[in-house]
């Protein structure tokens, strides 16, 4: 159905158009007509047309005029222009407007006809192109909460690259810097700060999981996790590094009222833990803060930033260097590491240069816990007398350049510690992992088996063995068959059917294929050679 707005201040003209599409095209058009500038801007708001014919010249408010008042009103409408050959002055402006055609007066039957199919397969285009993103957004109403809970997920356990995250924003639309976690916990009741019922109350917040997330989604711009035990992690976006009081008051007033609103709704007993503001890849620090502020406290909502948790840090401190720093030894980025640590070593001799037993403590301390990762990764082994000489070396110098360069000397023994012990084990599970496909590629593995096999997740062996060899593993796998097959063509009487199977193939004509796209010619072929 389609409904098309007639406007002309000649009655004549509006049965003449009105009578050629009843007849062209029957019950399908609805149509409606006004005949001065302003009835016909009216009429466009109650009527909401497909498709206009407007006339040009009009008492009142002209044609041009009366298309740029409906346009703000409806950005779909199609207008098609009537004027005589002299008025076409107003050709330029109403090209602006979206017009798709002009029709001159005295009109033409077959002229009308025409431009009418041409706006209705417009319409119908875009009706459709409507339908397919409503079905795209229904999909994606879907999909959003597992890539929501994907991304709290990776936040949490760690289990995370900077490029999944990168992935994860990108699909969410997550721009924010910083955000916070909130995390709520539920029972059928509470004993001191402990909620009662934990896994009762976990079967019934799954129950309700769809209600509870829609409440969430209602009360803050949020990313919501899904049910864990009887916890649900919640991260919040935030638009700078830190709360003012005023926003952390209201904050705190807005979550006790939905508490009171999901207990009305759920019949579940709630306690909402609200974590500090940080960086998108500290969330799991702020979701610890939350979880510990419901423990030292009794009330129904706590905020990590009204208790005693954690460690403030002066104004002027760089704990975003020091976080960088023992990110960067983790990790193994040897260069990086030893350059953060110039710079944190720089802000103490600026700032303090006559404090030079702190910045030997402070160097003293950072080195230490440098060890301590690369000790925990397993890439340093621990011998009671192997920093003797730490303490007589720091005392026996107050020479900044000296310290600065002992300290960057440590911080670059830890990291590559760190990253030689991560590389052997990327090298020993790749060995290994080949050896085993080397073994078994005549049968039907899969990357799955490998990566039990070398007893590493699927996503992260998938990663490490394409960093490592330069291939995926079908890709790998498959240029391991196709050699083997290469040397049963040419050094054997096999048949296809026989080297095939021999392979790992169970398709002879998968086989072929295989074996023509990496070749370039076909297993009879290739024997013939």
């Amino acid at each position: 159905m389609y409904k098309i707005m007639l406007a002309d201040d000649e009655g004549i003209v509006i049965d003449s158009l009105n009578f050629i599409i009843k007849k062209e095209f029957g019950d399908s058009c609805v149509v409606e007509y006004a005949k001065t500038g302003r009835s016909v801007i009216e009429l466009a708001e109650k009527f909401r047309p497909d498709i206009a014919i407007m006339d040009i010249q009009m008492p009142g408010i002209n044609g041009i005029e009366a298309m740029k008042e409906i346009r703000k009103n409806n950005n779909d409408i199609l207008f098609i222009v009537m004027s005589a050959y002299d008025k076409f002055d107003y050709a330029k402006e109403s090209i602006k407007l979206g017009v798709i055609e002009y029709i001159t007066k005295p009109m033409e039957r077959t002229k009308i006809i025409t431009v009418l199919k041409k706006g209705m397969e417009m319409v119908d285009r875009e009706r459709e192109k409507r339908s397919n993103d409503l079905i795209v957004k229904e999909k994606l109403e879907t999909v959003i909460p597992i890539i929501e809970s994907g991304l709290i997920y990776d936040i949490l356990l760690q289990e995370n690259f900077a490029e999944d995250i990168d992935n994860y924003k990108t699909i969410l639309g997550l721009n924010a810097r910083y955000a916070y976690m909130i995390v709520i916990v539920c029972g059928d009741g509470q004993i001191g700060s402990h909620m009662t019922n934990a896994v009762g109350s976990s079967v019934k917040m799954q129950q309700h999981y769809l209600e509870v997330r829609e409440y969430l989604k209602e009360y803050f711009d949020c990313i919501v996790g899904t049910v864990m035990a009887n916890k649900l992690a919640v991260l919040v976006p935030y638009k700078r590094e830190q709360m003012d009081y005023n926003e952390r008051i209201e904050l705190i007033e807005r979550t006790r009222e939905l508490i009171r609103h999901m207990r009305r709704k759920t019949n579940i007993s709630f306690r909402i833990g609200i974590g500090r503001v940080r960086e998108l890849l500290e969330m799991s620090e702020s979701y610890n803060e939350a979880l510990n502020a419901l423990t030292i406290t009794t009330g129904s909502v706590a905020h990590a930033d009204d208790l005693p948790i954690g460690c403030d840090y002066a104004d002027d401190y760089p704990i975003h260097l020091e976080k960088r720093l023992f990110e960067e030894v983790e990790k193994g980025e040897v260069n990086h590491a030893r350059s953060t640590a110039g710079s944190f070593f720089d802000w103490m001799a600026d700032n303090n240069p006559d404090s030079i037993m702190e910045i030997r403590l402070k160097i003293l301390e950072f080195a230490l816990w440098a060890e301590h990762i690369a000790y925990e990764k397993g890439g340093m082994t621990y011998r009671f007398h192997s920093r003797q000489d730490y303490l007589p070396t720091l005392m026996g110098t107050s020479d900044l350049h000296t310290l600065k360069k002992w300290f960057q000397e440590k911080i670059t023994d830890a990291s590559q510690n760190s990253l030689r012990k991560r590389e052997e084990k990327s090298n020993s599970i790749i060995e290994m992992s080949k050896e085993y496909i080397k073994n078994n590629f005549n049968r039907d593995i899969s990357l799955d088996e490998v990566s039990r096999v070398a007893n590493i997740s699927p996503y992260y062996f998938s990663k490490i063995f394409k960093e490592g060899t330069g291939e995926n593993f079908i890709e790998y796998l498959t240029g391991i068959r196709i050699d083997k097959a290469k040397e049963l063509l040419s050094t054997t009487e096999y048949s296809m059917k026989e080297i095939c199977s021999m392979c790992g193939y169970s398709d002879p004509n998968y086989f072929s294929r295989s074996f023509k796209k990496n070749v370039g010619v076909t297993p009879t072929e290739y024997k013939s050679i």
